[in-house]
């Protein structure tokens, strides 16, 4: 990786910053991969599980969203520092948990720790790396993937065992000390730069009308989604429509502005990629156990800790690679590339079964690898007038998104799914394990009781492993989906700007006219 445009203290800059984001991403592989043990040892739902995942990416975007709003003014190594400790507390909390609500609100609290971290670290590498945003907000986050795939493999080196099942979840949680400690080492003598946005003179009015009256509308709407379900209430369309428009009117007799439609377009693409990729990674190790190679669930959860280790480290190696990529493709054409890839990916996977599971993974890494640090880069070069707030705010809503309606939904689909099937085809099977209806944003959703699956017959628990691969195998259909809406959109982008003569970086100048604003 060349230098030229970074000295040496930029650099240890820059490597504080990726290690920051592959601590975030290790908690979330080792959740990813242990929550199959946790639902047996805590008898969780699906719906439950889905709530879990959800707190543990929604309190991100607040998070971002609020320090994106204020960073500028309290100083980045400040915010540095709250991450840093967020992330001590949240784990001990984590190593304490002892059932459903305990380990809720101990995710809840690492997702405000991740969202603080990436509130600081996207600005700095845009504002150090001015000139090759693109590349070097996707080298950054090659820190992502790393994290998932170091937590994956611990997990895969310690396996899951009902017989030592506390010590060996709060074994794999515990390591995530590691790189946070790592972090913190490498933070704490850091000098920050002065925001691009700040440096060129341009007002945090004019920050705040790059998202405008429609992109705060969407902000808000989803927000509600997620206050409503920190406080356990459920939050209705009617309700959340109402707390958007409140916050889209006031941000727009504020700046007089609608927000620029490229930016808000995306924001819609944004939650359906985060849901393509991160809802996928959340899920992928309880979609593919029952589907693997292996005759036992135990040596496919092995199996599936084991793909997604390598999913994640192809990954990682790609975008460290990503200069020459981009470089040929531009952003867009890479995220037309990309979303294509994706849907292939998706679709093999809910065709594949046993060793065909890695050729199809292998596929589906190819697609999602560049989708979220490419959109990164297209909104950092697009719109550098929004410093913190446009850039922190693509991922705010795209986590919100994924938190509040698509990991649940992906959790609720399954409930409802394997329910049905057991009801068209298994109706005694289902008399054995059905379990108490739980609520859930999306209505009351039917339950299989853990306990009663535990203490079923050996050819009854073939019959319900059967019955549950086939499910869990057609969600990547259903998430196919979301990757042909985001390749239309990008297609018309594409178009876009060629009809603007082709893909351009918009550059900040230093010294432009400061108009008034708060």
């Amino acid at each position: 990786m060349s230098q030229s445009t970074s000295g040496k203290a930029d650099m240890k800059l820059f490597w504080a910053c990726f290690i920051a984001l592959v601590a975030t991403s290790f908690v979330f592989g080792v959740r990813a991969n242990s929550i199959g043990l946790l639902q047996d040892g805590f008898n969780l739902s699906e719906a439950q599980k889905g709530n879990i995942n959800g707190a543990g990416m929604w309190p991100f975007a607040i998070s971002i969203i609020f320090f994106s709003l204020v960073i500028d003014w309290i100083g980045y190594k400040t915010v540095a520092l709250f991450a840093i400790a967020c992330h001590l507390v949240s784990l001990v909390l984590t190593l304490n948990a002892t059932g459903y609500e305990s380990f809720y609100w101990s995710t809840l609290l690492v997702a405000v720790a991740n969202g603080t971290v990436e509130s600081f670290i996207n600005p700095v590498v845009a504002t150090v790396f001015s000139k090759e945003k693109a590349k070097w907000l996707n080298i950054l986050h090659a820190g992502w993937p790393a994290g998932l795939a170091l937590g994956a493999l611990f997990c895969a080196l310690f396996p899951d065992t009902r017989l030592f099942f506390d010590a060996v979840w709060k074994f794999r949680f515990a390591l995530s000390f590691i790189p946070v400690v790592a972090y913190a080492l490498l933070i704490l003598p850091c000098k920050f730069p002065v925001n691009e946005r700040v440096a060129a003179g341009v007002s945090y009015r004019d920050m705040l009308r790059e998202v405008g009256a429609v992109g705060f509308f969407i902000i808000g709407f989803l927000m509600y989604f997620a206050i409503m379900q920190m406080a356990g209430k459920e939050a209705s369309l009617q309700s959340s429509l109402i707390a958007g428009a409140l916050v889209g009117l006031l941000a727009g007799i504020y700046t007089l502005s609608a927000g620029n439609w490229l930016f808000i377009l995306v924001l819609i693409i944004i939650g359906p990629l985060a849901t393509t990729e991160l809802g996928t990674d959340g899920w992928m190790p309880e979609l593919l156990k029952l589907n693997g190679p292996f005759a036992s669930a135990e040596g496919n959860v092995t199996f599936a800790a084991w793909v997604f280790v390598y999913v994640s480290t192809i990954m990682t190696i790609l975008r460290f690679y990503a200069g020459p990529i981009v470089h040929r493709f531009s952003p867009v054409g890479l995220l037309v590339l990309g979303s294509a890839v994706a849907i292939v990916g998706l679709v093999f996977l809910s065709k594949s079964v046993g060793w065909t599971i890695v050729a199809a993974s292998t596929v589906y890494a190819f697609g999602k690898t560049f989708l979220w640090s490419t959109t990164l880069g297209l909104t950092s070069e697009q719109f550098p007038k929004g410093g913190a707030l446009t850039l922190n705010g693509v991922s705010a809503v795209g986590v919100l998104f994924l938190g509040v309606l698509g990991s649940p939904f992906i959790g609720y689909q399954q409930d409802k799914d394997m329910h049905a099937r057991l009801a068209s085809g298994h109706t005694a099977l289902l008399a054995q394990v059905e379990g108490a209806a739980k609520p859930s944003i999306f209505g009351s959703t039917p339950g299989l009781d853990q306990e009663k699956i535990k203490a079923l017959s050996p050819a009854a628990t073939h019959e319900l492993n059967a019955v549950q691969a086939d499910s869990k195998r057609g969600a990547f259909t259903n998430i196919a989906i979301l990757p042909a809406f985001m390749l239309v959109c990008y297609l018309l982008m594409l178009l876009y700007f060629r009809t603007k003569g082709g893909y351009k970086p918009v550059a900040l100048g230093h010294g432009e006219e400061v108009k008034p604003g708060f």
